[in-house]
């Protein structure tokens, strides 16, 4: 091991890869840090070495095309979202980058002034972004982990990736599948921390939205109900058909109700998820609530009511009796 004299003449890179050598070569260090155990699995899983320079793994354009088409529909969805998200950021040097579930990079928003440093950087369309190719980075270890991830220059695994900051949440599909990454990224030296958690609740917010109108679209004619709960983090929605069977739920919805992460769940009165104990709860809650709502925009008419929800008025009446409802609010 270096002495600190030794230490401070070491170039910038060879420091770096020291420190994630020695980290990661902790015997205790991945289990105290999730930094530190993206670092060992990308060392030691993938064979990675933090001091290569070469340039970040693409794929063929034919290749690419293929993705492309393969998550077409995650990407007309998300298209209007990552071009609200580049306003909001892209002015201070930012790029927004959608990627799919490999973590190679499908779309990019950048302005022309800085296409070619994200082109220098390797973060374009076609590009490998997973930690198998890139070791600890946004992308790659947001879709490990399936959770949002900051990694902020050094806490890079590859030196050369240490002037950027990547800031990821994870996109998830209709049936609770990881079907991508969202990533805004910047190389701006002057890009702090405390930016950093800002913009992260922006893009959040972003998959968050992008996985909801997914899950509306695959559902269209479902009766979608949305949970009251205090995990904002999550999306939490149930789709119901016209005799209150559960057609699909999405990943935030299906840990909370034990309805298994990932796959089509098998048929369940949604009635089963509510629960009846010391109240309304839940879903339940959110069904009283949307219930409340369209009975009041439809001054207490029942019939109509019916037809804005979309069900048959002797469904309404069975729900309006098991939630407590009268046929009126007054």
């Amino acid at each position: 091991m270096l002495s600190p004299q030794g230490r401070s003449l070491l170039k910038p890179d060879s420091r770096h890869v020291e420190r994630v050598m020695e980290t990661a070569g902790h015997p205790t260090a991945a289990a105290r840090s999730r930094l530190a155990a993206s670092w060992r699995r990308s060392l030691d899983h993938h064979g990675l070495d933090p001091g290569q320079r070469d340039e970040v793994r693409r794929i063929t354009e034919s290749e690419l095309f293929r993705r492309r088409e393969k998550a077409e529909d995650m990407r007309r969805i998300a298209m209007p979202k990552l071009d609200s998200l580049y306003q909001l950021v892209g002015s201070s040097g930012c790029g927004v980058l959608l990627t799919d579930a490999d973590g190679v990079v499908l779309d990019l928003r950048a302005s022309k002034g800085d296409q070619s440093v994200f082109e220098c950087w390797g973060l374009t369309p076609g590009a490998d972004w997973s930690e198998a190719s890139e070791g600890t980075n946004g992308i790659g270890t947001c879709i490990a982990e399936s959770r949002r991830v900051i990694i902020h220059r050094d806490e890079h695994f590859h030196a050369r990736n240490t002037g950027m900051s990547c800031i990821d949440a994870p996109v998830f599909g209709p049936e609770g599948e990881l079907i991508g990454a969202l990533d805004v990224l910047s190389a701006r030296a002057d890009q702090t921390e405390t930016i950093n958690r800002l913009i992260a609740a922006q893009v959040a917010q972003t998959a968050r939205q992008i996985e909801m109108d997914y899950f509306r679209a695959t559902f269209p004619d479902a009766r979608i109900i949305v949970a009251d709960v205090d995990d904002t983090n999550s999306v939490m929605l149930l789709a119901v058909d016209g005799d209150d069977l559960v057609l699909g739920a999405t990943r935030g919805a299906r840990i909370a109700f034990g309805l298994g992460a990932t796959g089509p769940i098998r048929s369940i009165p949604a009635a089963d998820l509510f629960g009846c104990g010391d109240g309304p709860t839940g879903f339940e809650k959110a069904e009283r609530a949307a219930v409340k709502r369209a009975l009041s925009r439809a001054n207490g008419n029942v019939s109509e009511t019916a037809r804005a929800l979309g069900v048959g008025r002797a469904t309404l009446y069975r729900r309006m009796k098991r939630l407590g409802l009268g046929e009126s609010l007054t």
